[in-house]
């Protein structure tokens, strides 16, 4: 089967690397096709729809070049990263030419701005063609984060069931089921019937060789399980457990955020998770733990924006 996107164009048992071009912007995503020999699912790979997010593009740039054709049934679509712009202005999780994060936009739109044209022409051009995806990602360059996995809540009962058992393969503390239907490069592709989960492992606009090494290890276990990559499907070392109910708590001020708990760590109820403090040191918010749970996510910065993220936790559920 030959497999095209944009320009670039990949026989069977063939691999190709190559700039495709966004239409209508001066964006061209870098793109590798790895076509197996062999009959096989198509299977999307994505590192850096957030720029900053560095575990998660290394990892699909290593990818990339160390798969081979030879050991793939089926096909692997790569983009490593996908916010080219962002990456080489060092903008946090933003298209540099608009400003917009782009994982607020799917499905996008031909006739909006940079960011809306780039989600749209991976809905036409890289989902269309995909029967499954696996989103890479990390904490932005402010937040940290424990290693976590997102699989699909909000579609057809088989593409929630095959989702959640890709994120069963990858070897992570917690997985979240999510809900979230619009605006996600993942989420929107569940909508569209195709099983897929988001990975988070890493942050702080940071990356490190064991974590990619983690991380390729998560993403290769996830494509023999799809029996798209050769090998045995190995057993995760530690069987993740469901989060629930995770509340996404956004700072209400501007100021300077000060923790009280670290990322994976267990909160009781009422319990204070952080305040934000003006420049003179008096408190303007805290935050309160809703319920008993545990932190995913937080804000690792002194900066604190309002509006923006502050921390992120959930129920595990029982």
């Amino acid at each position: 089967m030959t497999v095209k996107v944009g320009n670039l164009v990949a026989e069977a048992g063939e691999k190709v690397s190559g700039y495709v071009s966004v239409p209508e912007t001066a964006i061209k995503l870098p793109v590798t096709l790895i076509n197996g020999k062999r009959a096989g699912k198509t299977v999307l790979i994505t590192g850096g729809i957030h720029n900053a997010e560095y575990t998660g593009i290394e990892t699909a740039i290593q990818l990339a070049e160390e798969l081979i054709e030879d050991e793939i049934a089926g096909c692997l679509i790569l983009i490593h990263p996908v916010n080219i712009s962002g990456f080489e202005n060092r903008t946090m999780s933003a298209v540099a030419e608009d400003g917009k994060n782009l994982n607020r936009l799917f499905p996008g739109n031909p006739s909006g701005t940079v960011g809306d044209k780039i989600c749209h022409f991976l809905v036409t051009e890289f989902l269309s063609q995909t029967d499954f995806y696996i989103d890479l990602h990390a904490g932005d360059g402010y937040e940290m984060l424990t290693p976590y996995v997102y699989y699909l809540g909000a579609a057809a009962p088989e593409v929630v069931k095959q989702s959640k058992a890709m994120a069963q393969k990858v070897n992570v503390p917690y997985m979240v089921k999510s809900f979230i239907t619009t605006g996600g490069a993942y989420n929107y592709a569940g909508s569209c019937g195709i099983p897929s989960i988001l990975i988070e492992r890493g942050g702080e606009a940071r990356w490190s060789e064991a974590e990619v090494s983690l991380y390729k290890a998560d993403v290769k276990n996830v494509l023999r399980y799809l029996a798209v990559l050769d090998g045995e499907v190995k057993a995760v070392a530690t069987e993740s457990v469901d989060v629930d109910d995770v509340v996404y708590e956004n700072a209400c001020v501007t100021g300077c955020w000060y923790p009280r708990k670290k990322v994976g760590e267990k909160v009781k109820k009422d319990e204070e998770l952080g305040v934000i403090k003006d420049y003179f040191g008096k408190t303007l918010e805290s935050c309160v733990a809703r319920f008993d749970g545990v932190v995913l996510y937080q804000v690792s910065s002194l900066c604190i924006l309002k509006d923006g993220p502050m921390i992120t936790y959930g129920k595990i559920k029982s």
